[in-house]
Protein backbone atom coordinates (compact mmCIF):
# COMPACT_ATOMS: atom_id res chain seq x y z
CA UNK A 1 0.00 0.00 0.00
CA UNK A 2 0.89 3.32 0.62
CA UNK A 3 4.88 3.69 0.95
CA UNK A 4 6.89 4.60 4.39
CA UNK A 5 9.54 6.64 3.34
CA UNK A 6 11.96 6.42 6.06
CA UNK A 7 14.93 5.09 5.29
CA UNK A 8 14.64 5.44 1.40
CA UNK A 9 18.19 6.38 0.92
CA UNK A 10 19.93 3.36 2.44
CA UNK A 11 17.54 0.67 0.92
CA UNK A 12 17.95 2.31 -2.19
CA UNK A 13 21.89 2.38 -1.97
CA UNK A 14 21.21 -1.49 -0.38
CA UNK A 15 19.35 -2.45 -3.45
CA UNK A 16 21.79 -0.59 -5.95
CA UNK A 17 24.82 -3.01 -4.24
CA UNK A 18 22.35 -6.03 -4.55
CA UNK A 19 21.13 -5.40 -8.86
CA UNK A 20 24.17 -8.04 -9.95
CA UNK A 21 22.64 -10.43 -8.20
CA UNK A 22 18.77 -10.00 -7.73
CA UNK A 23 17.81 -8.89 -11.76
CA UNK A 24 16.26 -11.01 -13.49
CA UNK A 25 17.36 -11.38 -17.10
CA UNK A 26 16.09 -8.85 -19.05
CA UNK A 27 12.81 -9.81 -21.14
CA UNK A 28 12.92 -9.35 -25.00
CA UNK A 29 11.76 -5.40 -25.96
CA UNK A 30 7.89 -4.58 -26.09
CA UNK A 31 6.01 -3.89 -28.88
CA UNK A 32 5.49 -0.49 -30.23
CA UNK A 33 2.44 1.11 -27.97
CA UNK A 34 -0.79 1.73 -29.40
CA UNK A 35 -2.96 4.92 -28.74
CA UNK A 36 -4.18 5.10 -25.45
CA UNK A 37 -8.13 4.95 -25.75
CA UNK A 38 -9.34 8.94 -25.28
CA UNK A 39 -11.79 9.21 -21.95
CA UNK A 40 -12.55 7.93 -19.01
CA UNK A 41 -13.11 3.91 -18.73
CA UNK A 42 -15.52 3.13 -16.44
CA UNK A 43 -18.12 1.86 -18.61
CA UNK A 44 -21.55 1.98 -17.02
CA UNK A 45 -22.72 -1.74 -18.14
CA UNK A 46 -18.91 -3.06 -16.90
CA UNK A 47 -18.87 -0.96 -13.35
CA UNK A 48 -22.48 -1.46 -12.36
CA UNK A 49 -22.76 -4.53 -10.43
CA UNK A 50 -19.38 -3.35 -8.52
CA UNK A 51 -21.06 0.02 -7.52
CA UNK A 52 -24.35 -2.50 -6.51
CA UNK A 53 -21.88 -4.45 -4.53
CA UNK A 54 -20.76 -1.85 -2.41
CA UNK A 55 -18.83 -4.35 -0.37
CA UNK A 56 -15.36 -6.65 -0.69
CA UNK A 57 -13.26 -8.49 1.39
CA UNK A 58 -9.32 -7.45 0.68
CA UNK A 59 -6.69 -9.62 1.33
CA UNK A 60 -3.09 -9.05 1.78
CA UNK A 61 -0.82 -12.95 2.00
CA UNK A 62 2.42 -13.38 1.12
CA UNK A 63 6.28 -14.02 2.49
CA UNK A 64 5.54 -11.42 4.86
CA UNK A 65 3.24 -13.10 6.99
CA UNK A 66 6.28 -15.60 8.30
CA UNK A 67 7.94 -12.40 10.27
CA UNK A 68 4.66 -11.46 11.07
CA UNK A 69 5.51 -7.38 11.06
CA UNK A 70 2.96 -6.36 8.30
CA UNK A 71 4.13 -6.47 4.54
CA UNK A 72 6.49 -3.61 4.56
CA UNK A 73 8.38 -5.76 6.84
CA UNK A 74 11.56 -6.11 4.15
CA UNK A 75 10.97 -2.48 4.01
CA UNK A 76 11.11 -1.26 6.98
CA UNK A 77 13.85 -3.38 8.44
CA UNK A 78 16.01 -3.43 5.44
CA UNK A 79 16.30 -7.51 5.12
CA UNK A 80 18.67 -8.01 2.20
CA UNK A 81 17.09 -9.02 -0.84
CA UNK A 82 18.90 -12.61 -0.95
CA UNK A 83 18.14 -12.97 2.89
CA UNK A 84 14.75 -12.13 2.51
CA UNK A 85 14.26 -14.79 -0.18
CA UNK A 86 14.79 -17.50 1.95
CA UNK A 87 11.81 -17.16 3.40
CA UNK A 88 10.10 -19.01 0.55
CA UNK A 89 12.11 -21.77 1.66
CA UNK A 90 9.53 -21.57 4.74
CA UNK A 91 6.27 -20.65 3.41
CA UNK A 92 4.45 -24.23 3.82
CA UNK A 93 0.96 -22.86 4.75
CA UNK A 94 -0.86 -25.82 6.04
CA UNK A 95 -3.96 -24.40 6.59
CA UNK A 96 -4.52 -22.76 3.79
CA UNK A 97 -8.05 -22.95 2.65
CA UNK A 98 -9.30 -21.01 0.08
CA UNK A 99 -12.49 -22.07 0.24
CA UNK A 100 -12.76 -21.23 4.02
CA UNK A 101 -11.75 -17.47 2.48
CA UNK A 102 -14.82 -17.47 0.20
CA UNK A 103 -17.34 -18.67 2.77
CA UNK A 104 -16.50 -16.08 5.43
CA UNK A 105 -16.57 -13.38 2.81
CA UNK A 106 -19.93 -14.22 2.20
CA UNK A 107 -20.89 -14.96 5.57
CA UNK A 108 -19.49 -11.13 5.95
CA UNK A 109 -22.18 -9.94 3.77
CA UNK A 110 -19.21 -9.04 1.09
CA UNK A 111 -19.94 -9.29 -2.44
CA UNK A 112 -16.54 -9.67 -3.69
CA UNK A 113 -12.57 -10.25 -2.77
CA UNK A 114 -9.27 -8.78 -3.76
CA UNK A 115 -5.62 -11.34 -3.33
CA UNK A 116 -2.39 -9.51 -3.20
CA UNK A 117 -1.42 -11.77 -6.78
CA UNK A 118 1.98 -9.88 -5.44
CA UNK A 119 3.49 -7.28 -3.30
CA UNK A 120 5.94 -4.95 -3.22
CA UNK A 121 8.46 -7.56 -2.47
CA UNK A 122 8.06 -9.28 -5.34
CA UNK A 123 7.09 -12.70 -4.41
CA UNK A 124 4.71 -13.93 -6.99
CA UNK A 125 1.55 -15.81 -5.39
CA UNK A 126 1.18 -17.67 -8.60
CA UNK A 127 3.10 -19.43 -11.70
CA UNK A 128 5.21 -17.78 -13.38
CA UNK A 129 7.01 -19.54 -15.78
CA UNK A 130 10.46 -19.30 -14.99
CA UNK A 131 10.44 -17.01 -12.29
CA UNK A 132 11.76 -18.71 -8.99
CA UNK A 133 10.63 -15.91 -6.95
CA UNK A 134 7.17 -17.63 -6.81
CA UNK A 135 4.99 -19.61 -4.85
CA UNK A 136 5.13 -22.24 -7.58
CA UNK A 137 8.67 -22.23 -6.19
CA UNK A 138 8.81 -22.38 -3.20
CA UNK A 139 8.37 -24.79 -0.33
CA UNK A 140 4.43 -25.00 -0.67
CA UNK A 141 4.95 -25.98 -4.23
CA UNK A 142 1.44 -24.47 -5.26
CA UNK A 143 -0.47 -21.67 -7.14
CA UNK A 144 -2.07 -19.90 -4.67
CA UNK A 145 -4.06 -17.68 -6.92
CA UNK A 146 -5.18 -20.37 -8.94
CA UNK A 147 -6.68 -21.95 -5.76
CA UNK A 148 -8.36 -18.73 -4.60
CA UNK A 149 -9.36 -17.75 -7.95
CA UNK A 150 -11.12 -21.37 -8.06
CA UNK A 151 -12.99 -21.01 -4.55
CA UNK A 152 -14.13 -17.58 -5.22
CA UNK A 153 -15.47 -18.18 -8.48
CA UNK A 154 -17.88 -20.91 -7.12
CA UNK A 155 -18.41 -19.02 -3.93
CA UNK A 156 -20.54 -16.91 -6.53
CA UNK A 157 -18.15 -13.44 -5.86
CA UNK A 158 -16.51 -11.01 -7.94
CA UNK A 159 -12.58 -12.64 -8.39
CA UNK A 160 -10.26 -9.91 -7.41
CA UNK A 161 -6.24 -9.61 -7.85
CA UNK A 162 -4.06 -6.92 -6.57
CA UNK A 163 -0.75 -6.58 -8.44
CA UNK A 164 2.00 -4.45 -7.72
CA UNK A 165 3.88 -3.36 -10.90
CA UNK A 166 7.18 -1.89 -8.45
CA UNK A 167 9.08 -4.57 -7.31
CA UNK A 168 12.16 -3.89 -4.55
CA UNK A 169 14.31 -6.28 -5.71
CA UNK A 170 15.06 -3.95 -8.66
CA UNK A 171 17.39 -0.25 -8.25
CA UNK A 172 16.06 0.78 -11.49
CA UNK A 173 12.43 1.47 -9.63
CA UNK A 174 14.61 4.12 -7.13
CA UNK A 175 16.73 5.37 -10.07
CA UNK A 176 15.32 4.77 -13.26
CA UNK A 177 17.64 6.53 -15.42
CA UNK A 178 20.49 5.81 -14.08
CA UNK A 179 19.83 1.80 -13.61
CA UNK A 180 17.99 1.85 -16.94
CA UNK A 181 18.08 -1.85 -17.56
CA UNK A 182 17.12 -2.36 -14.18
CA UNK A 183 13.66 -0.77 -14.87
CA UNK A 184 13.29 -1.99 -17.74
CA UNK A 185 13.67 -5.51 -17.18
CA UNK A 186 10.66 -4.76 -13.91
CA UNK A 187 8.44 -3.17 -16.73
CA UNK A 188 9.01 -6.27 -18.57
CA UNK A 189 8.50 -8.33 -15.62
CA UNK A 190 4.87 -5.99 -15.25
CA UNK A 191 3.91 -6.63 -18.26
CA UNK A 192 4.25 -10.49 -18.72
CA UNK A 193 2.76 -11.25 -14.90
CA UNK A 194 -0.31 -8.84 -16.09
CA UNK A 195 -0.44 -10.77 -19.35
CA UNK A 196 -0.36 -13.91 -17.27
CA UNK A 197 -2.52 -13.24 -14.04
CA UNK A 198 -5.25 -12.22 -17.45
CA UNK A 199 -4.78 -15.47 -19.34
CA UNK A 200 -4.35 -18.17 -17.19
CA UNK A 201 -7.18 -17.74 -14.72
CA UNK A 202 -10.38 -17.45 -16.12
CA UNK A 203 -12.99 -14.69 -15.71
CA UNK A 204 -11.04 -12.10 -13.37
CA UNK A 205 -13.43 -9.03 -12.00
CA UNK A 206 -11.30 -6.60 -10.72
CA UNK A 207 -7.66 -6.05 -11.05
CA UNK A 208 -6.00 -3.56 -8.35
CA UNK A 209 -2.94 -2.05 -9.40
CA UNK A 210 -0.73 0.08 -6.64
CA UNK A 211 2.17 1.31 -7.12
CA UNK A 212 2.25 1.40 -10.98
CA UNK A 213 2.44 5.21 -11.63
CA UNK A 214 5.30 7.08 -12.85
CA UNK A 215 5.31 9.19 -9.91
CA UNK A 216 5.30 6.51 -7.47
CA UNK A 217 8.89 6.22 -9.07
CA UNK A 218 11.39 6.38 -6.59
CA UNK A 219 8.43 6.91 -3.99
CA UNK A 220 8.21 10.66 -5.49
CA UNK A 221 11.67 11.55 -4.84
CA UNK A 222 14.68 13.03 -6.91
CA UNK A 223 18.37 12.73 -5.62
CA UNK A 224 19.16 16.23 -7.10
CA UNK A 225 22.06 18.20 -5.66
CA UNK A 226 23.51 14.89 -4.19
CA UNK A 227 26.70 15.65 -4.72
CA UNK A 228 26.28 18.87 -2.15
CA UNK A 229 25.04 16.45 0.45
CA UNK A 230 21.03 17.10 -0.43
CA UNK A 231 20.08 13.56 -0.58
CA UNK A 232 16.80 12.68 -1.25
CA UNK A 233 13.58 14.73 -1.15
CA UNK A 234 9.91 14.73 -1.84
CA UNK A 235 9.22 16.18 -5.21
CA UNK A 236 6.70 19.01 -4.82
CA UNK A 237 2.93 18.33 -5.58
CA UNK A 238 3.12 19.86 -8.93
CA UNK A 239 6.28 18.10 -10.28
CA UNK A 240 6.17 15.39 -11.85
CA UNK A 241 8.39 12.61 -13.07
CA UNK A 242 10.67 14.09 -15.95
CA UNK A 243 12.91 10.95 -16.97
CA UNK A 244 13.48 9.16 -19.81
CA UNK A 245 12.01 5.81 -18.46
CA UNK A 246 8.30 4.52 -19.05
CA UNK A 247 6.15 2.07 -17.49
CA UNK A 248 4.19 1.58 -21.13
CA UNK A 249 1.01 1.49 -19.10
CA UNK A 250 -0.65 2.36 -22.20
CA UNK A 251 0.45 -1.12 -23.43
CA UNK A 252 -0.79 -2.97 -20.74
CA UNK A 253 -4.50 -1.51 -20.87
CA UNK A 254 -4.33 -2.11 -24.79
CA UNK A 255 -3.73 -5.88 -24.04
CA UNK A 256 -5.81 -6.21 -20.63
CA UNK A 257 -8.89 -4.88 -22.66
CA UNK A 258 -8.35 -7.49 -25.38
CA UNK A 259 -7.91 -9.99 -22.63
CA UNK A 260 -10.99 -9.26 -20.53
CA UNK A 261 -12.74 -6.16 -21.84
CA UNK A 262 -15.11 -5.96 -18.23
CA UNK A 263 -12.48 -6.43 -15.93
CA UNK A 264 -12.11 -3.28 -13.31
CA UNK A 265 -9.18 -1.85 -13.16
CA UNK A 266 -8.24 0.99 -10.44
CA UNK A 267 -6.65 4.53 -10.66
CA UNK A 268 -3.14 3.31 -9.37
CA UNK A 269 -0.75 2.43 -12.57
CA UNK A 270 -1.65 5.72 -15.18
CA UNK A 271 -4.10 3.86 -17.34
CA UNK A 272 -7.56 5.06 -17.86
CA UNK A 273 -9.68 3.89 -14.43
CA UNK A 274 -12.81 2.80 -13.84
CA UNK A 275 -12.70 3.48 -10.11
CA UNK A 276 -11.04 5.33 -8.33
CA UNK A 277 -9.26 4.19 -4.33
CA UNK A 278 -9.27 5.98 -1.38
CA UNK A 279 -6.94 4.25 1.48
CA UNK A 280 -7.25 4.35 5.03
CA UNK A 281 -10.36 5.07 7.72
CA UNK A 282 -8.91 8.78 7.40
CA UNK A 283 -9.65 8.77 3.62
CA UNK A 284 -13.28 8.55 3.80
CA UNK A 285 -13.43 12.01 2.05
CA UNK A 286 -16.40 13.71 0.28
CA UNK A 287 -19.79 12.62 -1.67
CA UNK A 288 -18.93 11.88 -5.02
CA UNK A 289 -21.23 10.17 -6.99
CA UNK A 290 -19.85 11.27 -10.44
CA UNK A 291 -16.89 8.69 -10.11
CA UNK A 292 -16.75 5.10 -8.56
CA UNK A 293 -14.79 4.98 -6.02
CA UNK A 294 -13.67 2.53 -2.87
CA UNK A 295 -11.98 2.95 0.19
CA UNK A 296 -9.70 0.27 1.26
CA UNK A 297 -8.83 -0.30 4.83
CA UNK A 298 -7.69 -2.89 7.36
CA UNK A 299 -10.03 -4.76 9.77
CA UNK A 300 -7.04 -4.83 12.25
CA UNK A 301 -3.47 -3.62 12.05
CA UNK A 302 -1.06 -3.38 9.19
CA UNK A 303 -2.50 -5.08 5.99
CA UNK A 304 -0.10 -8.01 6.08
CA UNK A 305 -0.39 -10.17 8.84
CA UNK A 306 0.39 -9.33 12.52
CA UNK A 307 -0.28 -11.73 15.16
CA UNK A 308 -2.99 -10.97 17.75
CA UNK A 309 -4.18 -7.75 16.16
CA UNK A 310 -7.81 -6.70 17.91
CA UNK A 311 -10.76 -6.03 15.42
CA UNK A 312 -12.45 -2.17 16.47
CA UNK A 313 -15.84 -2.81 18.40
CA UNK A 314 -18.33 -3.83 15.40
CA UNK A 315 -19.89 -0.12 15.77
CA UNK A 316 -16.70 1.08 14.10
CA UNK A 317 -17.27 -1.16 11.14
CA UNK A 318 -20.91 -0.61 10.36
CA UNK A 319 -20.45 3.02 10.65
CA UNK A 320 -17.90 3.00 8.17
CA UNK A 321 -19.45 0.90 5.92
CA UNK A 322 -22.91 3.01 6.12
CA UNK A 323 -20.46 6.58 5.94
CA UNK A 324 -19.16 4.50 3.07
CA UNK A 325 -22.24 4.01 1.22
CA UNK A 326 -23.83 6.74 1.74
CA UNK A 327 -20.85 9.10 -0.32
CA UNK A 328 -22.21 6.52 -2.91
CA UNK A 329 -18.65 4.34 -2.72
CA UNK A 330 -17.85 0.94 -1.52
CA UNK A 331 -15.41 -0.64 1.35
CA UNK A 332 -12.74 -2.91 0.80
CA UNK A 333 -12.15 -4.09 4.11
CA UNK A 334 -8.51 -6.23 4.57
CA UNK A 335 -7.74 -9.18 5.95
CA UNK A 336 -4.28 -10.36 6.83
CA UNK A 337 -3.90 -14.50 6.99
CA UNK A 338 -1.49 -15.98 9.14
CA UNK A 339 1.82 -17.77 7.48
CA UNK A 340 -0.16 -20.69 7.88
CA UNK A 341 -3.43 -19.62 5.81
CA UNK A 342 -5.52 -19.10 8.47
CA UNK A 343 -7.63 -15.53 9.34
CA UNK A 344 -7.75 -14.92 12.76
CA UNK A 345 -10.37 -16.12 14.35
CA UNK A 346 -11.56 -12.78 16.51
CA UNK A 347 -11.34 -10.46 13.31
CA UNK A 348 -13.34 -13.80 11.33
CA UNK A 349 -15.90 -13.64 13.87
CA UNK A 350 -16.33 -9.45 13.57
CA UNK A 351 -16.97 -10.23 9.79
CA UNK A 352 -19.82 -12.59 10.95
CA UNK A 353 -21.33 -10.20 13.31
CA UNK A 354 -21.11 -7.14 10.66
CA UNK A 355 -23.03 -10.45 8.17
CA UNK A 356 -25.52 -10.78 10.63
CA UNK A 357 -26.04 -7.10 10.95
CA UNK A 358 -26.35 -6.76 6.66
CA UNK A 359 -28.54 -9.77 6.86
CA UNK A 360 -31.71 -7.41 8.39
CA UNK A 361 -30.38 -4.07 6.99
CA UNK A 362 -28.46 -4.99 3.79
CA UNK A 363 -31.16 -3.91 1.76
CA UNK A 364 -29.98 -0.33 2.85
CA UNK A 365 -26.47 -0.84 1.67
CA UNK A 366 -26.44 -3.42 -1.39
CA UNK A 367 -27.49 -1.54 -4.84
CA UNK A 368 -28.35 1.65 -3.48
CA UNK A 369 -26.63 4.78 -4.45
CA UNK A 370 -25.87 7.20 -2.45
CA UNK A 371 -27.68 10.22 -1.28
CA UNK A 372 -30.04 12.40 -1.65
CA UNK A 373 -29.11 13.89 1.73
CA UNK A 374 -25.62 14.77 1.91
CA UNK A 375 -23.71 13.08 4.78
CA UNK A 376 -23.12 15.29 7.83
CA UNK A 377 -22.48 14.78 11.72
CA UNK A 378 -25.89 12.83 12.19
CA UNK A 379 -24.72 9.89 9.31
CA UNK A 380 -25.51 9.65 5.84
CA UNK A 381 -28.43 8.28 3.19
CA UNK A 382 -28.44 6.58 0.86
CA UNK A 383 -31.21 5.41 -1.79
CA UNK A 384 -32.91 2.44 -4.19
CA UNK A 385 -36.40 3.19 -6.01
CA UNK A 386 -38.33 5.23 -3.95
CA UNK A 387 -37.08 4.83 -0.90
CA UNK A 388 -34.56 6.75 0.98
CA UNK A 389 -32.69 4.61 4.21
CA UNK A 390 -31.39 7.48 6.87
CA UNK A 391 -28.35 6.14 8.56
CA UNK A 392 -28.57 7.74 11.56
CA UNK A 393 -25.28 7.54 13.77
CA UNK A 394 -25.85 10.00 15.93
CA UNK A 395 -29.15 11.81 17.00
CA UNK A 396 -28.71 15.63 17.13
CA UNK A 397 -31.60 15.70 19.69
CA UNK A 398 -35.38 14.98 19.76
CA UNK A 399 -35.41 15.16 16.05
CA UNK A 400 -33.22 15.09 12.99
CA UNK A 401 -34.01 17.86 10.78
CA UNK A 402 -32.87 17.53 7.10
CA UNK A 403 -33.32 19.69 4.15
CA UNK A 404 -36.46 19.84 2.08
CA UNK A 405 -37.16 17.67 -0.79
CA UNK A 406 -39.08 18.11 -4.06
CA UNK A 407 -41.13 14.22 -3.52
CA UNK A 408 -43.82 13.93 -1.01
CA UNK A 409 -42.75 11.45 1.69
CA UNK A 410 -46.24 8.57 2.39
CA UNK A 411 -44.56 7.09 5.65
CA UNK A 412 -41.40 6.22 7.79
CA UNK A 413 -40.12 3.29 8.94
CA UNK A 414 -37.63 1.84 11.06
CA UNK A 415 -36.05 -0.40 8.54
CA UNK A 416 -38.36 -3.73 9.26
CA UNK A 417 -39.97 -2.66 12.21
CA UNK A 418 -42.10 0.25 13.77
CA UNK A 419 -43.60 3.66 12.06
CA UNK A 420 -41.35 6.63 12.47
CA UNK A 421 -42.79 10.30 13.14
CA UNK A 422 -41.88 12.90 10.65
CA UNK A 423 -43.35 16.50 9.55
CA UNK A 424 -42.53 17.68 5.96
CA UNK A 425 -42.70 21.29 4.68
CA UNK A 426 -41.54 23.08 2.29
CA UNK A 427 -38.84 24.17 4.74
CA UNK A 428 -37.75 20.14 5.44
CA UNK A 429 -38.37 17.48 7.25
CA UNK A 430 -38.00 16.22 10.33
CA UNK A 431 -37.80 13.13 11.93
CA UNK A 432 -38.36 12.18 16.03
CA UNK A 433 -36.16 10.18 17.35
CA UNK A 434 -37.98 6.77 17.76
CA UNK A 435 -39.40 6.02 21.50
CA UNK A 436 -36.62 4.49 23.79
CA UNK A 437 -33.12 4.71 23.10
CA UNK A 438 -32.06 4.60 19.56
CA UNK A 439 -30.20 2.30 17.89
CA UNK A 440 -26.60 2.58 19.17
CA UNK A 441 -24.93 1.24 16.50
CA UNK A 442 -27.38 2.65 13.21
CA UNK A 443 -30.89 4.06 13.38
CA UNK A 444 -32.07 2.86 10.01
CA UNK A 445 -35.02 4.50 8.49
CA UNK A 446 -36.77 3.97 5.20
CA UNK A 447 -38.75 7.26 4.02
CA UNK A 448 -41.09 5.60 1.41
CA UNK A 449 -41.44 8.38 -1.30
CA UNK A 450 -44.40 8.72 -4.03
CA UNK A 451 -41.81 9.34 -6.73
CA UNK A 452 -38.27 7.93 -7.46
CA UNK A 453 -35.65 8.68 -5.23
CA UNK A 454 -33.07 9.50 -7.62
CA UNK A 455 -34.59 12.20 -9.80
CA UNK A 456 -33.43 13.86 -6.70
CA UNK A 457 -30.80 16.30 -6.49
CA UNK A 458 -28.57 15.65 -3.64
CA UNK A 459 -28.48 18.55 -0.60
Amino acid sequence: MNPVLQRVPALAMQLLLAASISMPALAPAAQAAPDMPAGQAGQPSRIDWWRQARFGMFIHWGLYAIPGRGEWVQWNERIPVGEYAKLADQFRPASFNPDEWAQLAKAAGMKYTVLTARHHDGFAMFDDGDNRFSSVNSAAHRDFVADYVKAVRKAGLGVGLYYSPLDWRYPGFFFPDLQRESAEAMRSQYHRQVERLLSNYGKIDVLWFDGGEMDWLNFGGDWAGAEWGVGWKKRAAEQHYAGAFSWRSEQVYARLRQLQPNVLVNGRADMPEDFHSREGDGALGDYDDRHPWELCTTIAGAWGYQPNMKPKPLKHYIQLLANVAGRDGNLLLNVGPGPDGRIDPEQAQRLREIGAWLEKYGQSIYGTRGGPFLPGEYGSSTRSGNTIYLHVLRWPGAKLVLPAIPAKVLRATLLGGAAVDFKQSASGLAITAPPGAPDPIDTVIALQLDSPAAGIAVR
